[in-house]
């Protein structure tokens, strides 16, 4: 069964129905129910997006609603209806199918030892030809003790930071363009 958190600054609840969360959100002046924002709104509660919806309210103001299986506000809040232990036991995973949202807990989990990380980014290099500088895809791996994959990427990318040009171009570590493999624990 799929509850709605609803947080509008200070105000916030968790509902286990589309009339609820409406009924919420008109009992809020400032945010000023229409039957659009209505119809909306049970579209995103009906759909099978999971990723958090924001609704904007005025110039910098919004309203969000997070999709939970949370039974109440504390297993809310505990983050309990997010997560679930994959097979190994270790890496948390959501039981939601965001994969950005997986791979941003991922690379956050504390797991200290050995990991490669692969990192595509863009070099600015002279062109011996012209003497012009433009971007190469550049792919670089190195092995590296660390105690996350956040801390590994965080670890490369200052090696090279201080080698190449200081224009060279970095990916988010929540991209394609980085991957990390655990190889095991510290010695």
């Amino acid at each position: 069964m799929m509850n709605l958190y609803l947080r509008y600054f200070n105000k916030e609840t968790l509902v286990t129905s589309v009339d609820d969360a409406i009924s919420f959100l008109s009992s809020i002046d400032e945010i000023g129910m229409t039957p659009e924002l209505e119809q909306d709104i049970r579209d995103y509660a009906a759909s099978d997006v999971f990723y958090p919806k924001r609704y904007k309210v005025r110039s910098r103001v919004y309203f969000i609603i997070i999709k939970t299986e949370a039974a109440n506000m504390q297993d809310f809040k505990d983050k309990k209806a997010l997560r679930a232990q994959d097979g190994d036991g270790d890496m948390p995973v959501l039981k939601e199918r965001s994969s950005a949202h997986q791979a941003m807990l991922k690379l956050n989990v504390q797991r200290p030892g050995w990991y490669e990380g692969t990192l595509n980014f863009k070099r600015v290099q002279m062109s011996p030809g012209t003497g012009k500088f433009q971007y190469r895809d550049t792919i670089f791996v190195a092995q590296v003790k660390a105690m996350s994959p956040q801390d590994c990427y965080n670890r490369i990318v200052e090696h090279l930071r201080s080698r190449v040009d200081e224009r060279s171009q970095f990916p988010s570590p929540k991209g394609k363009n980085y991957t990390y493999r655990y190889l095991g624990a510290a010695k």
